[in-house]
């Protein structure tokens, strides 16, 4: 009899002990990162890398990385390796960053959970090339101004060889109109005495 109710006391045990450890196996949960948890790196990996203690399934499996201003992180599709899930690294400034996963379990409970490391050397800003500084300012041209002065210039020289071209015209000897009087009045004396030859043969 007393052999029974140990038995029966030794099953009931077990099931008690067996029980409680059904839903817990169905969760899954993080066990180590790389980065770890709150570290602080100068040098940025190429990828992060997550340790879970059962498979991920890749399906229900939702991994966000997000750095300083709240600006994406992520630089590709994560991929899977047995427990391990390894993300494609974006650093930008230096900053907190944070790596936020979700799981799905067999319950039908999604487990949710982050890795914050802070990145203690932000990228560099590339420099811009050459063909893309802008160009230097070009002075404005001064010819217009330039030829002003000249045209100013030749004008007097063309108004002073103008003057003399004109006193030329009005040196030199007697007017026309003096010549055209003399041969005038040499007709006029000619008729004159041609009249008065003429007269005296007719008396």
């Amino acid at each position: 009899m007393a052999r029974t109710w140990l038995a029966v006391l030794g099953v009931a045990l077990g099931v008690s002990l067996v029980l409680p450890a059904a839903p817990a196996a169905a969760h899954n949960s993080l066990s180590g990162s790389n980065p770890a948890n709150g570290a602080r790196i100068a040098t940025a990996p190429e990828r992060i890398e997550l340790r879970f203690l059962a498979k991920p399934n890749p399906g229900t499996t939702k991994i966000t990385v997000t750095g300083p201003d709240n600006v994406a992180a992520l630089d590709g599709e994560p991929t899977f390796s047995g427990t391990r899930v390894r993300i494609p690294f974006a650093p930008g400034k230096a900053g907190l960053y944070i790596v936020g996963y979700q799981l799905g379990s067999a319950d039908g409970h999604p487990i949710k959970g982050e890795v914050r490391f802070t990145l203690t050397t932000g990228t560099p800003a590339e420099s811009p090339s050459p063909s893309a500084a802008a160009p230097e300012s070009v002075p404005p041209s001064d010819a217009p101004s330039a030829a002003a002065p000249s045209s100013a210039a030749a004008s007097p020289e063309g108004a002073s060889s103008a003057v003399p071209a004109a006193s030329e015209s009005t040196d030199g000897g007697p007017p026309g109109w003096l010549w055209a009087l003399g041969g005038v009045l040499l007709v006029a004396a000619a008729a004159v005495g041609f009249a008065v030859r003429r007269r005296r043969a007719g008396t």
